[in-house]
């Protein structure tokens, strides 16, 4: 998972460098959905989209249920937490965003997925019970001897 991007203002750049931070491992997706707030319908975006082998899919203006996993993510960082914090610095909130983001996704239940996060913590694998070697089964070598 990738932090979120924050700052004063995004360009189109910031667009394109967050995309393809995100398609380094998975891949290029067949389509991108996005609203048409203008640093998505920037010629530079459209270009690069097009450039890596993907499509564009906007979401019809006042139609938010066509991308209604980004919205009540949206919804729910407003609500959460940017209703009630005040911000003194850029790192402040990316220090704050990026504890939410983490809670939301690692710790905090959705109702969608039966109450459970949606990526929990990585939980180490349970190691086998280690059992006293036999002196038949050792697994020590004996040190050769000297003729």
């Amino acid at each position: 998972m990738h932090p979120i991007r924050i700052d004063r203002k995004l360009r189109s750049s910031d667009v394109i460098d967050v995309l393809s931070d995100l398609f380094i491992l998975p891949g290029v997706p067949g389509h991108i959905r996005s609203d048409n707030g203008p640093e998505f319908i920037a010629k530079a975006v459209r270009d690069w989209i097009t450039a890596v082998g993907a499509k564009t899919a906007f979401i019809e203006p006042g139609s938010p249920w066509e991308n209604g996993y980004c919205e009540s993510f949206n919804a729910k960082l407003r609500d959460e937490l940017l209703n009630g914090e005040i911000f003194y610095s850029l790192a402040e909130a990316r220090i704050v965003i990026e504890s939410w983001r983490q809670h939301y996704n690692t710790k905090r239940p959705h109702s969608s997925l039966g109450y459970r996060p949606p990526a929990p913590a990585a939980v180490p694998w349970p190691q086998a019970p280690r059992r006293p070697a036999s002196p038949a089964t050792s697994t020590v070598a004996d040190k050769p001897t000297m003729h």
